[in-house]
């Protein structure tokens, strides 16, 4: 069965065919017969183990090898005609020598494996936002995660049509020998093309994900006059029933995932607010016929952090995983079959087989100072299982969107919220974004680390040149731009402890920016925009006072001016690396921002 006559497509599989040599080609169609026809096999094989069908319906549990089990960076290339086009934070290699290189790799690389070919719809099939893309890839895996990250079969062949120069992004997966001295996960943004070797990861080897959805589309975007972002979508409802639209990007450990799904305070719940989540992770924003900027969610599930997900911090990512769900590297309850990792509960299972498939005493491996589940293990969720999951997610037109907030984790520098003068000052802010290390990552703690727009990872040109194309987006917006917001829910006082409670109480702080975009509330200009009137923001039922706002507020000079001009991790350091390719206009924000702080 061959779901299309397109010539170019069928064309380019035959060539991916004769260099990987499968021994069986099967086109995904998309039919629940079909994917659980591969289901059953997988499990057979041992690729995918069946969990508690009544306590887990549908869901399934796979293991990765202890050498893959993460996004790897440094094996992650853009490969564009020249390196300055990819930039000075993204690893390059001439096109010409990479396709050698890989070439080498995926020759007979699929022999005696069956080639699965889905294609995908990045976004609701059909809506004028949304692109195709057709992923080649020897393992079942991979076929049945897609099937719930994207819209998989043949309604998407059918939208691509039979004309042979249609867009789609070509995607080649092969897991060959998962060798991670030859892994590579290489993006080709000129010629619409992704391929992944040697990984079976879920972040490798889902190419739909950052590699389409960020890389392959940010360079889209900019030569189409759209935005591909590492955002969230959310929608804000009042009790009138008006509901408006926030993106926000945050680096990782950053609590994204918990805004996106936020439940609010319970005060504000009897008054009627309510959180609907449009997406999780990526923003694709396009400008609506109305001239304002519109964002749909590419993606139709949740490819989410399991340890620390629990009913405390994140009701609705767990109630997203209660069934239909992929767990990747998390522990198994063998008393049971389901599953368990750090921070679900407090009752690790005994009998338990650890991430990397040995049967141990759960509470005895971890009182030695192992760990059950890997601290990077997965779930993959169909978004529809979200029980705040918006009406508006399959909505081809998208959502308008009232603000833009970016965030890090600061301890001194940045206050609890702000709001940028501008776009252009809003695109700087974003461009200046950072996070401070935690213990959670492999080095010293407290060092920051600069990660625009949490894009670092993920844009698929030269960052500077990404820059340049926020700012004319601002221009083409112009007076119905979207106002931008900077916040920060991890500033600590003297002693070190947090000074805003977090979580669902964000919403307070989502309330003041939706009033400040409808010019409902007025603030104090300072040397980094605008502050809120500490009294408007809402502490009703907090343990706080309006002095403890004030300090959430502060704005501490010596802190920002170290910001700008650390030697090591100071603003001026990292723009410098750009050189001549920094908009101007990144640098006169940058120059008004130190002449603030002076004055």
């Amino acid at each position: 069965m061959v779901l299309t006559k397109n010539t170019a497509v069928l064309a380019w599989l035959k060539e991916m065919a004769d260099m990987c040599q499968p021994s069986e080609i099967v086109w995904i169609d998309g039919s629940e017969a079909q994917l659980d026809a591969l289901r059953a096999e997988a499990v057979e094989s041992g690729e995918l183990i069946k969990l508690n069908d009544e306590k887990l319906p549908g869901c399934y549990y796979h293991r990765t090898k202890p050498n893959d089990v993460a996004r790897v960076e440094d094996r992650t290339f853009i490969c564009t005609p020249t390196e300055v086009e990819a930039g000075p934070i993204n690893n390059w290699m001439a096109p010409a020598d990479m396709y050698a290189k890989l070439n080498a790799l995926y020759t007979g690389s699929m022999v005696g494996r069956t080639m699965y070919v889905i294609p995908y719809s990045m976004g609701p099939v059909g809506s004028p936002f949304s692109k195709i893309g057709i992923e080649l890839t020897d393992s079942i895996y991979v076929v049945l995660n897609m099937a719930i990250m994207t819209r998989i079969g043949k309604a998407v062949m059918d939208q691509l049509g039979d004309d042979p120069s249609a867009e789609f992004i070509k995607c080649l997966h092969a897991k060959k020998d998962v060798d991670p001295e030859e892994r590579y996960i290489v993006q080709f943004p000129q010629d619409n093309t992704i391929m992944s070797v040697n990984s079976a990861y879920g972040g490798n080897v889902l190419l739909g994900k950052k590699c389409f959805a960020l890389r392959i589309a940010s360079y889209l975007g900019k030569n189409q006059g759209w935005m591909a972002e590492h955002m969230l979508i959310l929608g804000l409802e009042k009790p009138n029933g008006e509901i408006n639209y926030i993106c926000a990007a945050f680096p990782s450990a950053c609590g994204k995932t918990n805004l996106a799904m936020l439940i609010p305070p319970e005060y504000l719940q009897k008054q009627g607010y309510k959180v609907w989540t449009v997406g999780d992770d990526i923003s694709w924003l396009n400008i609506g016929p109305d001239g304002r900027l519109y964002a749909i969610n590419p993606e139709a599930g949740f490819f989410g952090v399991a340890p620390g997900t629990s009913v405390k911090t994140n009701f609705n990512a767990l109630e997203s995983t209660k069934k239909n769900t992929i767990f990747t590297n998390v522990a198994i309850n063998n008393d049971d079959m389901t599953v368990w990792w750090e921070g679900l509960d407090k009752n690790p299972p005994v009998n338990a087989t650890e991430w990397k498939g040995a049967k141990v005493n759960g509470p005895e491996y971890i009182a030695s100072g192992e760990k059950l589940a890997h601290p990077n293990s997965r779930f993959t969720a169909p978004a529809v299982n979200c029980p705040c999951i918006s009406s508006e997610f399959e909505n081809p037109q998208g959502v308008p969107v009232s603000a833009i907030i970016f965030g890090g984790r600061r301890a001194k520098c940045a206050p609890l919220v702000y709001q940028s003068r501008d776009w252009q000052h809003g695109t700087f802010v974003g461009a200046t974004m950072a996070s401070e290390t935690t213990a959670a990552a492999a080095g010293a703690v407290g060092v920051v680390r600069r990660d625009p727009m949490a894009m670092k990872p993920f844009v698929g040109y030269n960052m500077a040149t990404y820059w340049g194309h926020w700012l004319e987006m601002g221009k083409k917006l112009g007076d119905k731009a979207p106002k931008i917001f900077h916040v920060n829910w991890f500033r600590k006082d003297d002693d070190g402890n947090f000074m805003w409670p977090g979580f669902g109480d964000n919403m307070r702080v989502l309330l003041w920016i939706l009033k400040r975009c409808a010019g409902e509330v007025d603030a104090d200009e300072c040397a980094i925009g605008y502050i809120p009137k500490a009294e408007d923001i809402d502490i009703t039922g907090l343990d706080m006072t309006v002095d403890d706002i004030k300090a959430l507020l502060t704005i501490d000079k010596n802190e920002w001016l170290k910001d700008v001009n650390d030697p090591d991790t100071g603003i001026k350091q990292y723009f410098a690396q750009f050189g001549d390719m920094l908009p101007k206009e990144m640098a006169d924000e940058l120059a008004k921002l130190e002449a603030n702080l002076n004055a």
